[in-house]
């Protein structure tokens, strides 16, 4: 089993990713593996709406992660989706990968699996920004991976990160959560329990 974690932070050793090495540490102690998946320092574009991913099977643009992270996320069991808090929002550039990411995602790629929204924040912002990134897995069926607080730390520095221990215990109980479901997950495939399939086919218009 593995977990593949989005870094939307723009430095490779943010201090959204401290705190998802934190959760890793946890899930390797449970017998579960990760990957983070940095978006980098380079442009991320807009989802522009084309439907151009309908027809190729991933996004029309390819110069930056987006495909890469795809490729990725169809063999991932969970995910971890962390971010900074710009303007007591999450990071534009996260949204952007994001929107793209599951607009252009293969059925199943992210259907009836657990994932979590992490926040990173000076001071505030953090559940404005938790409740814009959890609409994504909301309304592709996930699993959403609650802990004993919000999904948050604190911190300017990776230092203060540190000092914030209920921010991280939290996060050490996101990867415990997260492997118990894993497991829970495997255990009722092996009995023979499927996923529900989703009905299908109405599609209301408020405006007529």
């Amino acid at each position: 089993m593995k977990v593949l974690m989005l870094n939307g932070g723009w430095r490779e050793d943010s201090n959204t990713r401290f705190a998802l090495e934190e959760i890793g540490r946890t899930l390797v102690a449970d017998g579960v593996s990760y990957e983070i998946f940095d978006i980098g320092r380079a442009p991320v574009r807009d989802c522009i709406g084309c439907g151009g991913c309908g027809k190729l099977g991933r996004c029309i643009f390819s110069d930056d992660g987006v495909n890469e992270f795809l490729e990725k996320a169809a063999e991932a069991d969970g995910f971890v989706f962390g971010t900074p808090v710009y303007y007591a929002h999450p990071a534009g550039r996260l949204l952007s990968f994001m929107d793209r990411a599951f607009y252009a995602s293969k059925p199943g790629t992210f259907t009836h699996k657990p994932g979590a929204a992490v926040a990173i924040a000076r001071r505030g912002g953090t559940t404005a920004t938790l409740d814009a990134v959890n609409k994504h897995l909301g309304i592709s069926q996930m699993i959403t991976v609650g802990s004993t607080y919000w999904n948050m730390v604190h911190g300017n520095t990776h230092e203060e990160l540190a000092q914030d221990e209920e921010g991280m215990q939290t996060m050490r109980n996101i990867g415990h959560n997260m492997a118990w479901l894993l497991k829970c997950i495997e255990a009722g495939r092996q009995q023979g329990i499927d996923a529900p399939e989703a009905e299908r086919g109405a599609f209301t218009n408020f405006i007529r």
